[in-house]
């Protein structure tokens, strides 16, 4: 009677030891490292920094994975979904679905309703809606430039070039000028060399007039492109509206990126 006893005291022992580590293997499996997200305020000059914190500050920006808005348009809107990563693209409206799989740009309708350029238009209105936080990638210089005097107004401003071989347009320049107290943004001037690949004196500029709070960042609800020559900033010639933006830290599901079979 002893003997069995010992065994199954013995028995419940080892069996005992056996478990224990198994348990403390499931926990650890479990467990998930988080990874920080490190402050960029300080890679910049002052005054970039401060107009990033207007609006919402780098760091947040930098925490987001995916951001959605839809392009107003009487004809129906154009819902754009970028990963803020990658830089993958999908536009969708009711005539053609467009995207950027990190690789090649794809276009998808039934007619030929879009008789743009594909490559060239899957993130330029992602620029224009993603600033000023587009202006912290890398490979961009940061120059001081005259203020933009608009009235009685005059805006600081800084020229935005980038290095060689950065992105489809290396010798696009972007001029961002903003609000001396606020630091908001208020005109963003640019030139397109994504045709001629040569550098272009012939700048645009955009009045960024609205905002809207988004997930904490605040981006631009309206954008309107004004005369401009010689500095001399005119009249409004046309405007953009943007609605249904979000942004958000979950990471996109990349197959809607992926270029569809029956796409060009």
């Amino acid at each position: 009677m002893k003997k069995i006893i010992l065994s199954t005291l013995v028995l419940s022992v080892l069996f005992s030891c056996k478990e224990t580590p198994k348990t403390e293997k499931e926990v650890i499996v479990e467990e998930k490292e988080e990874v920080a997200i490190v402050d960029r305020s300080k890679d910049f000059p002052t005054d970039i920094a401060s107009v990033f914190k207007a609006h919402g500050g780098i760091q947040s920006f930098d925490e987001k994975n995916s951001l959605v808005f839809e392009l107003a348009n009487p004809e129906g809107n154009e819902k754009h979904t970028t990963d803020l990563k990658t830089r993958h693209a999908r536009i969708e409206t009711d005539k053609f679905q467009l995207g950027f799989d990190g690789k090649e740009a794809w276009i998808e309708q039934d007619s030929t309703y879009f008789k743009g350029n594909p490559r060239f238009y899957h993130n330029l209105m992602f620029y224009f809606y993603a600033m000023p936080f587009v202006l912290g990638d890398d490979g961009i210089s940061y120059d001081k430039v005259e203020d933009l005097k608009v009235g009685e107004t005059s805006y600081p401003g800084y020229k935005i070039s980038y290095g060689e071989a950065i992105g489809d347009s290396p010798k696009d320049n972007y001029f961002v000028y903003y609000d001396n107290e606020s630091y908001r943004m208020k005109y963003l001037g640019y030139t397109v060399t994504y045709f001629s690949k040569e550098s272009s004196e012939k700048i645009s500029l955009i009045e960024y007039s609205d905002w809207n709070d988004v997930d904490g960042l605040l981006l631009p609800k309206t954008l309107k492109w004004r005369e401009y020559q010689d500095g001399v900033v005119g009249e409004v010639k046309s405007e953009r509206n943007f609605v249904n933006a979000s942004a958000s830290s979950e990471k996109m599901d990349f197959t809607i990126f992926s270029k569809p079979k029956e796409a060009e």
